[in-house]
């Protein structure tokens, strides 16, 4: 391996690359499941262990985590529609401040660009057809949607089942590929993979809570309606990294308009949702998920998109935890540790253009003082 060119090295690294997104991609809906029972089946091993050390059989102490983990997601959607059902019971006052917030947006429109209310309505109307021309085709991929998440949901607690099962022979697996001498650095990654995946995970499901309670209540304080629906909304959005957060805020947004007929609400949604992710950004989430893998905004904005494009939503949830592990595999590897690199925010202190003790792969010890531009 040592004699192939280092062109062909690289060229070979972006073509693995290519055929495991082009395998992720055409085998998604097997895929997916899989990943998410990976990464929740890593949060629930120590509820397994526990009740493992008090003697319960191995298949009650497996199914039992689940149970739990399905009940609280249970209530997590009991909650949620409930909050709907509150939102479409105010859907008649709902109508009527659309209506005129949409007469306030025509007129402003007439009067700013000289767009008559008749050309805005013919307007409104030629894209209409256009939108149920192709209705047919929305509510055909909508039934493979609806098809593909019930897919989901019915295979996830059966994977999680059997990875919990099988997790031993799973590692057997794994430690089978590689040679003794590398066992120990295999052992650390798996340890390693383990606790950041059940800090994020777990640190996810706190980071819902307070997010919620913390949004929920600042906006009902102020008054403003379905106060607890936005802060849900915005809690789950804000798991999808920066993407999310700005689709949370137009969601504010546009639920706020819907239930008022003032504008001031609006800049205490967005006022409350600024104050919250502050706090969420600076404050809590670093101290409740830790810094033990840092992954730089460029690899987290590209990584999340990607998912999305090749696997969808549930994609975009996994994208971080995902370029953790790839980062910490990375990482241990002498062939793939550049890939590590490009994915963290260890930024080198000097250029590496000026500086060749930056350019190696070994790390290099940030020490203020030892370069100078």
């Amino acid at each position: 391996m040592k004699d192939i060119p280092i062109t062909v090295k690289r060229s070979i690294e972006l073509l693995g690359l290519a055929l495991l997104g082009a395998l992720f991609i055409i085998g998604q809906n097997l895929i997916m499941p899989l990943l998410m029972a990976f990464f929740i089946s890593l949060m629930l091993l120590p509820v397994l262990r526990f009740f493992v050390k008090l003697k319960v059989p191995e298949v009650l102490a497996i199914f039992l985590p689940i149970l739990l983990l399905f009940i609280f997601l249970g209530l997590i959607v009991w909650f949620f529609s409930a909050q709907v059902g509150s939102l479409i019971a105010d859907f008649p006052q709902i109508e009527k401040n659309v209506g005129k917030h949409l007469n306030s947006l025509s007129q402003w429109i007439a009067s700013e660009f000289n767009y008559s209310a008749k050309d805005q309505l013919q307007f409104v109307d030629e894209q209409s057809n256009k939108l149920l021309s192709s209705a047919g085709n929305i509510l055909s991929g909508m039934a493979g949607s609806v098809g593909n998440i019930l897919l989901f949901f019915g295979l996830l607690p059966i994977y999680i089942y059997l990875i919990l099962l099988y997790k031993n022979l799973l590692l057997r697996f794994i430690f089978m590929w590689f040679e003794p001498a590398h066992h120990k650095k295999v052992e650390e990654g798996m340890r390693a993979t383990e606790s950041i995946i059940k800090s994020y995970l777990i640190g996810l499901l706190i980071q819902i809570t307070y997010i919620t309670v913390l949004l929920g209540g600042i906006l009902f304080l102020f008054g403003i309606k379905h106060a607890l629906l936005i802060g849900v909304i915005f809690a789950f959005l804000n798991l999808i990294p920066y993407l999310g957060a700005l689709i949370g805020n137009v969601l504010g947004v546009v639920l706020t308009l819907a239930s008022s007929q003032e504008v001031l609400p609006i800049f205490i949604v967005l006022g409350a949702i600024a104050v919250v992710q502050f706090l969420d950004n600076n404050i809590l989430m670093p101290r409740i998920v830790g810094s033990k893998v840092k992954i730089n905004a460029l690899a987290a904005i590209v990584g999340v998109i990607l998912a999305g494009t090749m696997g969808g939503i549930s994609a975009m949830f996994l994208a971080l935890p995902i370029i953790a592990v790839l980062k910490i595999v990375f990482d241990r590897s002498d062939q793939f540790k550049q890939w590590g690199v490009l994915l963290g925010d260890e930024r080198p202190t000097q250029s590496p253009l000026r500086f060749a003790a930056f350019r190696k792969k070994r790390n290099v010890p940030d020490k203020p003082g030892v370069f100078k531009e």
